[in-house]
């Protein structure tokens, strides 16, 4: 089942899924469900001082869909909470957007693992994330 934004906000308890900091960043998601969670980002803003996306942005992408994701396995009163995150930056974004897409590795009563794939506007991936989400009651 797929959550649209309102269903999403009230889920999670905010406004923005994506909390304040994804709100800041220009995160939009654009799919969400237990089994999937897709977001995009833009790399205007979000840059380094060499003019490339900044790899912690790419962090902040990732940890935001796996989140989401977890707190849909976790449920109605329930949170997930990041305990652990890896990435891998493969190529620079300099322009455009980047699109984020997360599927979970493991989906548990406790523990939630994600593997998050994060591609340019052409397509080519930007970086490779894990993300592990500790599901607790809220």
């Amino acid at each position: 089942m797929t959550l649209n934004a309102e269903q999403l906000s009230e889920l999670m308890g905010a406004a923005n899924p994506g909390g304040g900091l994804g709100e800041r960043m220009g995160i939009e998601l654009v799919e969400a469900s237990p089994e999937r969670v897709v977001g995009r980002m833009p790399v205007d803003g979000n840059t380094q001082p060499y003019g490339l996306l900044h790899g912690g942005a790419s962090c902040v992408l990732a940890e935001t869909l796996g989140s989401v994701g977890s707190a849909l396995i976790a449920g109605e009163g329930r949170i997930a909470v990041g305990i652990e995150i890896s990435a891998t930056h493969h190529r620079a974004a300099t322009e455009g957007h980047i699109t984020g897409t997360a599927t979970p590795v493991h989906a548990g009563r406790t523990l939630a693992t994600w593997d998050i794939e994060i591609t340019r506007d052409d397509g080519k991936r930007v970086c490779t994330s894990r993300l592990t989400c500790m599901l607790r009651d809220a």
